[in-house]
């Protein structure tokens, strides 16, 4: 037989052995040099050595093998680097992990088992885990999820194994270049009530009891994550041991819970690049003890010192506590009878974060009331909280000494806490029983007041009215210009399907008044503008505003459903939108989460068309002149529509743009030719557009936007980007839903078009809209954009308004300029 041929069969079965071996398993047989990598089965994680930020140091670690963004979320010799290449990682003969340095002939890092391993698995969690026995039949003797460094990944423990004595928790890595164990620590604190504690060194920072994260609807659930990446916080609190861990609805999705080198503890998901949903401390009350005892911090009480005592206590210093320094915290007040039988009692703090539960007591199976009287019989109970509802039993925490880190939860999470009663003695008891009964009736005489008030001025408003018709009122006569067949409301009608203009039925405000929703007896819903008498819009835009929209009909503009006149008061009527205004969604971390790349685009396209409506094919041609995103409303299937034709201006004939001394609009959307020089036109529209449509792309505003690398406003920092090449970084990072990048880009260019200095240069809003409908249609390069230039960093942050040309909410100004 040929010898090579012989040789290459015998060595043909090996070959395919090795072909065949698994990639996420190390045996004793194995190693792994500096270059090579172990890789879970479903190709999730890697762990290899790498070197972190600028350092030159190799570190054995794992991270997310698919995410092109390194992220490393565990570290095994993270105190003790590597110089050059030359480290292994491998199983010696005890069955330990070991990891050796060649170059000095030292072990740097090494687990600690006494039982005979056989082999090391890297699973798809993160794990990596080392088996006894074959096939890991003799159990897990080892895991790096036992011990954790600065990343808590789905599915792992953090607290305390009561049986071995094992705490799982956090550290911060010492900095981005040094994976080391730094001074911030994540802890799950194993009391009767556990709760999670972030610390620097030994002292608290931050605090969540673990009630908060059980009992649905709650402020950690809320905050952490959208529901469609965030699943749920389960707590194990048993003799064998007490953790915490997370999951989440989608396995695919790539989250994580890290403290970073900084003190702040963050989730984070990949939606192609690390997008953060959480962190804390996120303000001065979220920080622990920022009262000091028997403190009480709440943002909600509108003053500008956020703290108070609780019910019964006063400030220990109060030139410290005039100082707005809290830390000495609260003392009791003097007390005039003994707390202990002596008619002492309760007084409620409302919606309240629990106190520290390191000392408290947790009762189980009280209803609220004997959960009450456990706190009373006992002199030294200071405070009590129950989770009972109705008559349901439930937990029952009582306290015995400080009152520490106790704050309000916000007022957009009204469930977020539980109900704390404070003990007081009987003379503040009944000064806190006085303080509500007068509160009571004080709100009892408001509200007699104000419907005596309101039956008055129906009455008044009725006999108006009866006298405006006898005068013949008619739109067609008020206005003198047009005549416009349009529906006319009664002001009884609309006072009365709007509680007489509550707030309660307000449903938006805008620069030039409130805009409330009434329900018609047909079953249609209605939008109500009631313009403020204070207002800058006067008879001559409110006529405007009936002529233009009444005679334009089209499905991306709102329509006009009737107006009122009746003495100074003017009312426009419109088809109600359930979803309000675009900016509402763009600017609203929480909404834009709705806004899919392919909602996005419909919607530009959608105002695009509106727009084109306006300039080309309506009977007049309209200039809008205050196009900007509070002014496109949204239907029940988030279509665009465009409303607010108060300053628009319409034109005949081939005229298509005119000269004013009288500057209208909104700053950040004004063209520059229109807000320096009085000049307006179809172009000055699509300028308006263009800042539309990078909002959109980005979720930022234009006036308001601030970066931390220069001062430009949004589309500065848009032109920037794109001629760095980098315009991808423009996108918001929450648009959800799969896209294609370049047809994103294509969409900034669009807008960089539309926002060019030079009206010239600016598209006109057919090419527009066949540009954004057609990906086969070339575009040009886009010049620089108008108003860019570089801003003082006080322009960046909101002003006075006497300091300030623009309103801070954006609501439309009037300016004369001097030509």
């Amino acid at each position: 037989m040929n010898p090579e041929k012989w040789v290459f069969n015998l060595l043909l079965p090996f070959l395919f052995f090795k072909f065949c071996t698994s990639i996420d398993t190390l045996t004793p047989a194995q190693s792994i040099k500096d270059g090579n990598v172990l890789v879970s089965s479903g190709e999730t994680f890697a762990l290899g050595f790498f070197s972190p930020g600028n350092s030159s140091r190799r570190y054995v670690g794992i991270w997310y093998n698919k995410i092109p963004e390194q992220t490393v979320i565990w570290v095994a010799n993270r105190d003790s680097g590597i110089n050059g290449t030359s480290g292994v990682l491998s199983l010696n003969r005890d069955g330990n992990l070991v990891i050796y340095d060649n170059t000095r002939n030292r072990i740097v890092w090494q687990t600690n088992v006494s039982a005979v391993s056989y082999s090391a698995r890297l699973l798809d969690s993160g794990n990596l885990v080392l088996f006894q026995g074959d096939s890991g039949s003799g159990g897990v003797v080892w895991q790096n999820f036992d011990y954790p460094t600065n990343n808590l990944l789905p599915n792992m423990k953090l607290g305390l194994d009561r049986r071995t004595g094992l705490e799982r928790f956090l550290t911060s890595w010492k900095s981005r270049d040094d994976p080391g164990t730094g001074e911030y620590s994540l802890r799950f604190e194993p009391n009767e009530l556990p709760q999670w504690i972030l610390f620097k060194g030994s002292t608290r920072i931050w605090r969540i009891p673990a009630s908060a994260w059980l009992k649905p609807p709650k402020i950690a659930k809320a905050e952490i994550m959208a529901s469609s990446f965030f699943y749920g916080t389960q707590v194990i609190n048993n003799r064998d041991e007490v953790y915490t861990s997370y999951t989440l609805g989608n396995a695919s999705n790539r989250s994580t819970v890290f403290v970073d080198e900084l003190g702040s503890l963050k989730l984070v998901t990949w939606v192609g690049r690390w997008v953060e949903f959480f962190s804390v401390p996120r303000d001065q009350c979220a920080a622990y003890g920022r009262c000091g005892a028997y403190g009480y911090c709440d943002f909600n009480i509108g003053q500008d010192f956020e703290c108070t005592c609780l019910p019964g206590y006063e400030p220990r210093s109060a030139e410290e506590w005039y100082m707005r320094d809290a830390s000495s915290g609260c003392i009791k007040k003097p007390e005039e009878l003994s707390m202990c039988g002596n008619g002492e009692g309760f007084v409620k703090v409302a919606n309240a974060q629990i106190p520290d539960t390191s000392r408290a007591r947790l009762l189980m199976s009280l209803s609220m009331h004997e959960c009450k009287d456990e706190c009373l019989r006992n002199c030294s109970c200071l405070a009590y909280a129950s989770e009972a509802e109705g008559g349901e039993r439930a937990n029952c925490i009582t306290w015995y000494e400080n009152l520490m880190d106790v704050k309000r939860y916000m007022r957009r999470f009204p469930d977020g806490g539980l109900d704390l009663y404070v003990r007081v003695d009987a003379v503040e008891l009944a000064q806190s029983m006085k303080s509500r009964r007068l509160k009571k009736k004080t709100v009892a005489i408001v509200v007699t007041s104000v419907v005596l008030t309101s039956v008055l001025f129906i009455i008044l408003v009725c006999w108006l009215v009866m006298k405006k018709r006898r005068r013949g009122i008619d739109i067609q006569d008020s206005t003198n210009e047009e005549n416009v067949e349009l529906p006319i409301f009664d002001m009884v009608t609309l006072a009365g399907a709007t509680n007489n203009f509550s707030d309660t039925n307000k449903i938006g405000q805008g620069g030039f008044g409130s805009v409330y929703k009434r329900h018609l007896s047909t079953g249609k819903d209605i939008a109500v503008k009631r313009l403020s008498r204070d207002s800058k819009q006067g008879l001559k835009e409110f006529k405007n505003e009936v002529i233009l929209i009444a005679k334009l009909q089209h499905r991306n503009l709102v329509r006009l459903v009737g107006c009122c006149i009746l003495g100074e008061e003017r009312m426009l009527v419109y088809e109600y939108m359930p979803n309000g205004s675009l900016d509402s969604f763009i600017f609203d971390i929480t909404q834009s989460k709705l806004l899919t790349w392919s909602r996005r685009l419909d919607i530009i396209i959608g105002i695009a068309r509106g727009i084109l409506y306006l300039h080309q094919d309506s009977r007049l041609r309209v200039i809008h002149r205050d196009l900007k995103a509070s002014n496109v409303l949204l239907d029940s299937e988030m279509n665009p529509k465009i409303s607010d034709f108060g300053l628009a201006r319409a034109f005949g004939g081939d005229q298509s743009s005119a000269e004013t001394k009288r500057v209208v609009g909104t700053y950040g959307y004004m063209a520059p030719e229109y807000a320096i020089d009085g000049l307006f036109s179809t172009k000055s529209d699509i300028f308006s557009f263009g800042v539309i449509v990078l909002e959109i792309m980005s979720g930022k505003r234009n006036r308001k936007f601030h970066h931390a690398d220069h001062d430009l406003n949004l589309l500065g920092h848009a032109w920037k980007l794109w001629i760095d090449e980098k315009a991808f970084e423009l996108i918001d990072p929450v648009m959800g839903g799969s896209f294609s990048m370049s047809k994103a880009l294509r969409c900034i260019q669009i807008g960089l078009l539309c926002v060019q200095k030079c009206p010239k240069d600016r598209p006109t809003m057919a090419s527009v809209v066949l540009m954004l409908v057609s990906d086969t249609v070339a575009l040009s390069m886009p010049k620089q954009p108008g108003f860019y230039i570089e801003r003082s960093s006080e322009e960046t942050h909101e002003l006075p308004l006497a300091q300030s040309c623009p309103s801070i909410n954006e609501v439309t100004m009037t300016q004369i300029e001097a030509r």
